[in-house]
């Protein structure tokens, strides 16, 4: 076999750190973006902030159009740090002292502020270090209160460690009692008494194992002299799944009672909780920091960068001046790359900053109407018309978009919220499905009570309109508007009047 060295071209994309760095820096959201910066700042002695300086695209940087001013960006160049002098005062440490002096005799000794037990001003430490208990540590907490012998101790933490976040028993009662060593001999029995136990534990109705348990554990707890709490006890027990159906017709004619008792009934039902855990375990608040703020001055729609979220960073100076070119020991080496990965780091944080402000640039231009006269008058937008206005890739807009959010005078939106599909109007044009259900929305609500519009009426009303939409379509964006069908409307309607 003969050898030879052959000549090829080729063409391939290789992903570079500063590449990889400046994607990964794209698709972080608001609050990450911050940790990002925090942990560079911790970890390279090359980079610092500038303090109480905002980032210079939020100078009233404004989308462009025929209705839009656009500003031209102020851009800072980074200024040097300044070198620190090393002050000596009085508190320096003297160089001699005598041998029986204190620290006391030469620094005054200082408080750390909001020691003062009276202090208004004074942080609530609990608040800022107290965890939430979840609804196990709340079960484990009243199981040590209880009285109970070692084996049903164990019963009962095998029983809550069972137990979802919404309160209900994930397991059976059978399962419980084999997953115990064969020498405790466990029975069914013991553990149905002991779940009886932890069924009456605050939150009222935890560790049931189905909603109907759940509810008949609540209304025992009721005065038994109210008519209306027996009346609904009947319809746990017995009639839970008409009730689930609407089925009041054959409720009425199967508890004997008139509309007045079933109503009275209903509304005892409705006060139960069916997930007890909920109350122990709230979703932790999910705190949103817009990216970009968009205001409207002098009949313009202005976008900028949220100053607070888009600190200045710069190359300490200082440092810097240590590199010497033609030094190669470990410590300039770790000063040299350290330089480099700050200007990386620094220029990746303008490359998405100047991103994210085009693209929201581009996306109030396009949804200007919607910011005037809201949902009905959204436009339909994808990906590919901003990323072909901004001369970027989709994948790039799909980043930007995501966790990303904008503060307007309607209120705080995602930027994937101006993103929806459209339905052909009348016209040749597109209508937004989110002006569509916005639409549907508004004609439900000015209906008449008694007469309700079926889906298939909203869809001739919107084809009168101009929006070819099918029924079946009208019914998917109504449920996901959380609305009532038209028969259950009507029911409805008939209860509030009665």
């Amino acid at each position: 076999m003969k050898q030879s060295l052959q000549l090829k071209l080729g063409q391939h994309l290789t992903m570079t750190p500063q590449l990889q760095q400046a994607i990964r820096l794209l698709q972080l959201s608001t609050l990450e973006l911050q940790q990002e910066i925090q942990e560079q700042l911790d970890s390279n002695p090359l980079l610092e902030m500038i303090e109480g300086a905002g980032d210079g695209h939020g100078q009233d940087a404004a989308a462009d159009g025929p209705d839009f001013t656009d500003t031209p960006e102020a851009r800072e160049p980074a200024t040097p740090a300044a070198e620190t002098p090393v002050s000596a005062d009085a508190d320096a440490i003297p160089p001699e002292l005598a041998v029986d002096t204190t620290w006391d005799d030469i620094y005054d000794s200082v408080l750390p502020s909001g020691s003062g037990g009276d202090s208004e001003e004074r942080a609530d430490f609990e608040s800022y270090t107290a965890e939430a208990a979840t609804l196990g540590d709340h079960l484990r907490w009243q199981l040590n209160l209880t009285p109970m012998s070692d084996k049903d101790r164990l019963i009962a933490e095998s029983i809550i460690d069972a137990i979802d976040a919404d309160g209900m028993l994930t397991v059976s009662v059978t399962e419980l009692a084999e997953g115990f060593d064969p020498e405790l001999d466990v029975e069914e029995d013991e553990v149905l008494a002991v779940l009886h136990r932890v069924q009456h534990f605050d939150p009222l109705g935890v560790g049931s194992r189905d909603l109907r348990e759940c509810l008949s554990i609540q209304l025992r707890q009721l005065d038994d002299t109210d008519t209306a709490v027996r009346h609904a006890r009947a319809i746990v027990d017995k009639y839970l799944d008409l009730l689930g159906a609407r089925d009041y017709a054959t409720l009425l004619r199967k508890l004997r009672l008139d509309e007045a008792e079933l109503r009275a009934a209903i509304a005892c039902i409705q006060q139960l909780n069916p997930r007890p855990g909920g109350v122990i375990n709230p979703e932790p608040p999910e705190y949103v920091v817009p990216d970009v703020l968009v205001t409207r001055r002098n009949n313009r729609w202005h976008v900028e960068l949220n100053p607070e979220i888009a600190p200045k960073l710069r190359v300490n100076s200082f440092y810097a001046g240590l590199i010497r070119r033609a030094d190669n020991s470990a410590d300039n080496t770790f000063l040299r790359d350290n330089l480099q990965e700050a200007k990386w780091f620094i220029k990746s944080l303008q490359s998405r900053n100047d991103t994210l402000l085009k693209v929201a640039r581009t996306i109030v231009q396009r949804q200007a109407a919607f910011l005037e006269k809201g949902d009905e008058a959204m436009q339909p937008m994808i990906l590919r018309d901003v990323a072909e206005a901004v001369a970027m890739h989709e994948s790039t807009i799909s980043r930007v978009s995501t966790s990303k959010y904008m503060h307007t005078p309607r209120g705080i939106f995602e930027f994937r919220y101006f993103f929806s599909s459209h339905v052909s109007g009348a016209d040749g044009g597109d209508v937004s499905s989110v002006a569509i259900r916005a639409r549907i929305r508004k004609l439900i609500a000015d209906e008449e009570s008694d007469k309700p519009l079926s889906d298939a009426q909203l869809a001739e009303v919107l084809s009168q309109e101009g929006v070819k939409v099918a029924r079946r379509t009208v019914a998917k964006y109504r449920e996901a508007l959380g609305l009532a069908s038209s028969s259950e409307r009507r029911q409805a309607s008939a209860r509030a009047s009665a």
